[in-house]
């Protein structure tokens, strides 16, 4: 069978180490140098001749992320890599899939463009921030959800008294899966917005009188939507208000906002590493799921069967 080599980018290597340790392989060795001025160069410290590389990297912030793992990819193709996996858990520039108004760019469909270019055979990711992304690829990709991390948390916990809540109207059918799976409520936050980042109002629909809410998200940038949906929630008589999201982005006020507010616990996984803990926030790592998913599909097996097996066992 061909060769499988893991190779990590510099910051996700937190989380690239856990899914080799479960793959049962080393780190492939690589090294990112940088001259004075900042400008980075690849050095690929072993062979790849013929072999299946998956590079291991979430494009969070700075961009630097991303610019490091188009160079990767770039070294591995100039060095006959037989084949090209961007193991991507957090997608960043999803936001901006679509002109929602004139003269802005399609963010999300460049960067697809730009992972192509490299010489990316295949993508690996986990919960897009709008599942039609997959659509910007003319290679395979393979859209990991977070349901099959969260679900099984969720099925040692007591239910009986939660509600699940989408924090706007655009999460519906991502909490509503978690409503239907475990049959119970589901409610939803329709937010009003001023701009980016800023919510001028909530208004819940449904009733949420003494539940235990559960809010479901893909992610969590500066937390504004996620405590003024909180705040909503228990205005219209909620006994407690948790979260959980994917990606735990937490850039600007987002730990003050959070730790401020009437959430009770955020439930998120590493793709992306937290800039601090808090108290509030658990972390379930995706690591066993990836490396689940980079064994089925270098021995050409489903990916589908990680959907339906919730235990990962």
């Amino acid at each position: 069978m061909v060769e499988v080599k893991l190779f990590s980018g510099t910051k996700s290597k937190y989380l690239a180490e856990k899914i080799a340790y479960f793959y049962g392989e080393e780190l492939a060795a690589c090294e990112v140098k940088t001259f004075s001025d900042g400008e980075m160069r690849i050095v690929i410290d072993e062979s790849v001749r013929g072999a299946h590389i998956f590079f291991i990297t979430s494009t969070f912030a700075p961009s630097d992320n991303l610019l490091e793992l188009l160079l990767m990819i770039d070294s591995a193709k100039r060095a006959s890599a037989g084949y090209i996996t961007a193991v991507i858990p957090y997608y960043g520039y999803a936001r901006q899939d679509r002109k929602d108004k004139p003269r802005v760019p399609i963010s999300a469909k460049l960067i697809a463009n730009l992972l192509q270019a490299a010489g990316a055979n295949r993508i690996m990711t986990m919960d897009l921030h709008a599942d039609q992304i997959q659509g910007f690829f003319d290679i395979p990709v393979d859209h990991l959800k977070g349901e099959a991390i969260f679900m099984p948390y969720l099925e040692k916990q007591d239910l009986t008294n939660t509600i699940f809540a989408s924090p706007d109207v655009g999460g519906v059918k991502r909490a509503r899966s978690f409503a239907k799976y475990f049959k119970r409520d589901l409610v939803i936050c329709d937010k009003e917005r001023i701009k980016a980042n800023e919510v001028k109002s909530i208004t819940v629909i449904g009733d949420v009188t003494g539940a235990d809410v559960i809010l479901v998200d893909d992610l969590i940038d500066t937390a504004g939507t996620l405590c003024k949906a909180a705040d909503a929630l228990i205005e219209k008589g909620a006994r407690s208000v948790k979260a959980m999201c994917t990606h735990p982005v937490l850039s600007g006020k987002a730990y003050e906002n959070i730790e401020n507010s009437q959430i009770s616990k955020i439930i998120t996984t590493d793709t992306i590493p937290l800039k601090r803990q808090s108290d509030k926030i658990e972390v379930l790592s995706c690591a066993q799921l990836f490396s689940k998913a980079i064994r089925n599909t270098h021995e050409y097996k489903s990916i589908a069967a990680l959907f339906v097996d919730k235990s990962l066992d």
